[in-house]
């Protein structure tokens, strides 16, 4: 029972690690009054990208670098055509989906089942590795899943709360016209957001990848680019929150996988859709519960919608 409990909290938290680095990028870009669906896409590039870098290149972090550059040049373009053209997000980014889905299933046949020759191993935390049931499978894990963890969502979370640079970037999600007012640059602050919000997930792809499944096949993103977006309004665009949710809907696919292993008296497909009926769930039972958290939850204001100076 102990190692079942192990197993099953250890891929939790590697599956929630994906979620949680898409998630991020997906706070910081709607911070800013960006809508970017194209997540689901940016991580598939970035996961084939990885695997590509390292057949070449057998080093992890250059795969994980190569994926971010990648996640960022797609988001690039999602930026011009959104930000800069103001073209509606919405269209914007489900066409960079498609695009990413499309372009990493075609440039990735010929690594296609191979397995990955080099991937992130897991570091043991001296003592904490050795705590029954929640050591192992919480501090015998990859680099990525500590930084993803324990750093990054507060250092994300200080940026946006703490500094300068983070007011401007939720004043320009809030009320653009003002912030531009001040002298603000509202363009320059949702590309540069849109950017980052792209290099994290492709970050996302990379870690599915190099540590969570070692192997690139097409499809396997498997939808989590949506549920990441599904986890920012889940978390009411919050970092930490957000990393939280990662985890919570790692747990809930651990339990799918768990359950198909163990032969759970369960229609597969049942288990599959697990993710994605807890993702409806968390969003619509504590709303009803809770009414008061429609206000804790809330969008900002200017959120997918497109601003230019004229319209001041």
């Amino acid at each position: 029972m102990i190692e079942l409990l192990t197993g099953l909290l250890g891929h939790a938290v590697l599956s929630g690690s994906v979620l949680a680095l898409a998630a991020l990028g997906e706070v910081i870009a709607e911070r800013s009054g960006v809508t970017n669906l194209g997540v689901e896409g940016l991580m598939s590039l970035g996961a084939v990208g990885a695997v590509m870098t390292v057949a070449a290149i057998p080093h992890p972090w250059v795969g994980l670098l190569m994926a971010g550059l990648v996640g960022g040049l797609g988001a690039g373009v999602l930026a011009l055509a959104s930000v800069v053209l103001r073209a509606n997000q919405v269209l914007c980014g489900v066409a960079v989906t498609f695009l990413g889905l499309g372009l990493s299933a075609t440039i990735g046949r010929p690594v296609a089942g191979m397995p990955v020759p080099v991937i992130f191993e897991p570091v043991s935390v001296p003592v904490l590795s050795s705590i029954p049931v929640i050591g192992p499978a919480f501090f015998a894990q990859n680099i990525l899943v500590y930084f993803i963890y324990l750093f990054l969502p507060l250092i994300v979370h200080f940026w946006l709360f703490r500094t300068r640079y983070g007011l401007d970037l939720r004043a320009v999600g809030e009320n653009p016209a003002a912030a531009d007012a001040v002298g603000v640059p509202v363009t320059k602050l949702r590309v540069m957001a849109v950017m980052i919000g792209g290099i994290l997930a492709g970050f996302a792809g990379a870690d599915l990848t190099l540590a969570v499944v070692p192997v690139w096949s097409d499809g396997m993103i498997a939808g989590r680019g949506w549920i990441a977006v599904a986890l920012v309004i889940f978390a009411g665009y919050r970092p930490v929150w957000a990393v939280a949710s990662g985890l919570l809907f790692g747990l809930v696919t651990a339990i799918g996988f768990m359950g198909q292993a163990r032969g759970w008296p369960v229609a597969p497909a049942v288990l599959h859709t697990l993710p994605y009926l807890g993702t409806i769930g968390c969003i619509i039972v504590p709303i009803l519960a809770f009414p008061r958290l429609r206000r804790a939850m809330a969008a900002p204001a200017a959120l997918a919608t497109p601003y230019h100076r004229t319209g001041r």
